[in-house]
């Protein structure tokens, strides 16, 4: 955890919370430079990280530019660091792209884009 915390501050990347849920610790991250990235959602169990969530905000984009733009994201991350495994967290299988849509009052609705990567 020290060492992500320290690579954070280098990087001038902010930890907006810290929360403990069940026997992890997860922080919200803001700040780091990707386009499009919002926030990174990083996760702990037993000071070790075990996730990372990047989550991706295009407000004015449709549903097929989204699709387009999470395999961008995926071949980037596949490239880089090897091809990962799908973790589905729905009941739908027919795809390999988890959207969200999430509403915030007052603010519009906006889609998010969650690339996880696990330890496995």
């Amino acid at each position: 955890m020290a060492r992500v915390e320290a690579v954070l501050h280098g990087a001038k990347a902010k930890i907006a919370s810290r929360e403990k849920k069940e026997n992890r610790e997860v922080w919200t991250v803001e700040g780091l430079i990707h386009p499009g990235l919002k926030r990174t959602v990083f996760t702990f169990k037993e000071r070790a990280l075990v996730a990372v969530e990047l989550q991706y905000e295009y407000p004015d984009w449709s549903i097929e530019r989204y699709n387009q733009r999470m395999g961008e994201i995926r071949k980037y991350f596949d490239d880089k660091y090897g091809t990962g495994k799908l973790v589905s967290r729905g009941n739908d299988h027919n795809t390999d792209v988890i959207q969200t849509l999430v509403q915030h009052d007052p603010f519009p609705p906006f889609r998010v884009i969650s690339v996880d990567y696990k330890a496995l």
